[in-house]
C-alpha cells in the first residue's frame, strides 16, 4: 500500500515521501497515528503544492541538527551508578539515565531513543554513545560511569599510566631481546 510520510519515520523515510508498505502496517499504525495519508491523486497532487514547504522545514531540522551536533561533540558526560569489585555495576546504565546525564552537563534536551548504545553497559570506566541526532547526523558522547564518590580520572593520570605501563613493557623486552641477540651472535 502506497502512503504519504506526514513526518520522519525511521527506516521508511522522511516527511513528504512517498512509501510502499504493508497494508496491515499502514491501516493499524501509520494512518491511526497519524504519521501517514493515503497516496491518492488528490493527496499526491496537495504534496506537490507542499514541496516547497517540506523542503524549507528540511533545511531547518538539518542546520538545527547541525548545531545539536556541534554543541555535543567532544561532551564527556559522567553517570554515577554503584560500583561493586572488579568494576561490575550493579545493574546497567540506561538510555534514560544517559539522557539526563547529558541534560544536567549541557543543558540541551536529547532523546533517549536516539541514543545508540550497542550493547548493555555494565562495566564502569569510560564508554562511547553514539547519538543518532537526524537521519545521517550523529555524534558521539564519551561517557563516564563510576561510583559517585569516585572523581573521572583526569588525561594527565591516564596518560601517565599509559606511559608507566609502556615502560614496564619495554624493560621486560629488554633483556629478552639481549637474549635473543646474543643466541643469533653464538649460531653465526
Amino acid at each position: 500500500m502506497k502512503v504519504i510520510l506526514l513526518q520522519e519515520l525511521k527506516g521508511k523515510g522522511g516527511e513528504g515521501d512517498v512509501v510502499d508498505v504493508a497494508p496491515g502496517f499502514a491501516n493499524n499504525y501509520l494512518l491511526p497515528q497519524k504519521l501517514a495519508i493515503q497516496a491518492t491523486k488528490g493527496n499526491l497532487k496537495q504534496l506537490e503544492q507542499r514541496k516547497h514547504n517540506i523542503a524549507k522545514r528540511e533545511e531547518n531540522r538539518v542546520s538545527d541538527a547541525e548545531k545539536l551536533k556541534t554543541a555535543l561533540e567532544g561532551t564527556v558526560v559522567k553517570v554515577e551508578a554503584k560500583v561493586g569489585e572488579e568494576g561490575q555495576l550493579f545493574g546497567s546504565v540506561t538510555a534514560t539515565m544517559i539522557a539526563d546525564a547529558i541534560k544536567a552537563t549541557t543543558d540541551l534536551d536529547v532523546d533517549k531513543r536516539r541514543l545508540e548504545l550497542g550493547h548493555a553497559i555494565k562495566t564502569a570506566g569510560e564508554h562511547e554513545v553514539v547519538y543518532s541526532i537526524y537521519r545521517d547526523i550523529k555524534t558521539s558522547v564519551k561517557l563516564f560511569v563510576g561510583d559517585p564518590n569516585a572523581e573521572a580520572p583526569a588525561e594527565e593520570e591516564v596518560v601517565e599510566e599509559i606511559v608507566e605501563v609502556v615502560e614496564e613493557v619495554e624493560e621486560v623486552e629488554a633483556p629478552a631481546e639481549a637474549d635473543e641477540a646474543a643466541e643469533t651472535a653464538t649460531e653465526e
